[in-house]
């Protein structure tokens, strides 16, 4: 099993992430924001990665460290749980609808982050989380789980819909790069022989 584990003690968080890449997509998520919670369950349920994120973050001064640690941990324990990223895919892109918004995400895990955002929310709030750490959620990830990745909202009007949208396509795309195949015999996916550096 690619499995991975991070704890992060700072006097900003404390959180404790576990991934299992070959899950079915169970989860167990703790962030104190109910929204933030809702769109981590999106991903683990449709990537089939098992997540385990519990955060005890400073909401008291508002919900910045607690959305950038909870996406800097998951994106740690993703590439500890890849290793050496023999075998996988590497490459994985959806095209994800949701009523009237279509979402589409690319990635590449390259080792080499690089985030491009395509992407606009028209109120402050979904639930009590702020819209504008929702692009930052993605570009922290991308940062530690070496991605190089593209999101963007090719239209839709409900916020709620853009947001879930992003996060499912998100999902997918990551379910189809960490996948290994088996006709690569383990090797790593790149002429150089590593990736990333």
């Amino acid at each position: 099993m690619r499995t991975g584990r991070i704890s992060r003690d700072t006097t900003e968080t404390k959180i404790l992430v576990e991934v299992n890449l070959d899950g079915t997509g169970q989860y167990d998520v703790e962030t104190g924001i109910g929204f933030l919670d809702h769109m981590v369950e999106q991903f683990s349920k449709h990537s089939l990665i098992d997540v385990t994120m519990k955060v005890d973050g400073d909401l008291h001064v508002d919900q910045h460290h607690t959305t950038e640690d909870s996406a800097l941990a998951l994106g740690q324990a993703i590439t500890q749980a890849l290793g050496d990223k023999g075998g996988i895919q590497r490459y994985g892109h959806a095209y994800s609808p949701m009523d009237e918004t279509l979402a589409r995400v690319a990635l590449d895990i390259s080792g080499r982050p690089h985030f491009e955002w395509r992407a606009k929310f028209t109120q402050e709030k979904l639930g009590e989380w702020d819209t504008e750490l929702i692009e930052h959620w993605f570009q922290s990830i991308s940062q530690t789980a070496g991605i190089t990745l593209h999101c963007e909202v090719l239209y839709g009007t409900n916020n709620h819909h853009i947001c879930e949208a992003l996060y499912k396509g998100f999902a997918r795309a990551m379910r189809a790069a960490v996948e290994v195949d088996p006709r690569k015999g383990g090797a790593v996916p790149s002429t150089k022989g590593q990736l990333g550096g």
